[in-house]
């Protein structure tokens, strides 16, 4: 009867046994990351800092019959950061301020900080220089006079910076798009608006 033989049994390389160890360290590493920044953020809680129009007012309106607009106005920004342990970072903060679909002003930020659970307010004073309107900006400048309500648009965005502990830093976008409404003698009827979600 013939002998049967075993063929020699080969061995798993060295290499591919410290790839598997050193995949398996990788895994267990991230696993754990992702519970410590779960937990952390649990712990924390953060939120994200918004900015908002807290106040605002026409100082002027000037609209003569050779059809020139001029306007003045003060608004009134505020950025809170609402976070009891995190330091808020607000940069490229840049606004358009608009009438009837004309650009009025373009209202820019230098980079500011904002402390834990605290607020910065900043006010702007916005003068245009004359505005030559075209017959339908008139007419629309017109109907506005008459309806005693004139209605400006701000739209703009900001970014916003803030490290919490373990969760790290982290970057938003803050998005405002406010419409301003004022009576003809300057008083405003809806003020304010926040970059925060409803």
């Amino acid at each position: 009867m013939p002998k049967l033989t075993l063929g020699h049994q080969r061995r798993t390389n060295p290499l591919i046994w410290l790839g598997a160890i050193i995949c398996a360290i990788l895994a267990v590493a991230v696993i754990v990351t992702g519970i410590v920044v779960f937990v952390g953020y649990l712990a924390v809680r953060p939120k994200v800092p918004f900015i908002s129009i807290s106040d605002a007012h026409l100082d002027r309106f000037s609209y003569d019959q050779a059809g020139i607009l001029a306007v003045q106005l003060t608004i009134v920004f505020k950025a809170e950061n609402d976070n009891a342990k995190a330091h808020a970072y607000f940069y490229d903060a840049s606004f358009i301020l608009g009438f009837q679909g004309l650009d009025i002003a373009k209202l820019v930020a230098d980079p500011f900080d904002v402390s834990k659970n605290d607020s910065v307010q900043f006010n702007y004073l916005v003068e245009s220089t004359p505005i030559p309107l075209d017959e339908l900006e008139q007419n629309l400048v017109e109907l506005s006079l008459r309806q005693n309500l004139i209605v400006f648009d701000l739209k703009g965005k900001a970014r916003t910076r803030w490290r919490v502990g373990v969760i790290g830093s982290v970057k938003f976008s803050l998005n405002l798009n406010c419409e301003l409404k004022f009576f003809i003698n300057g008083s405003s009827t809806n003020s304010h608006c926040s970059s925060r979600s409803k």
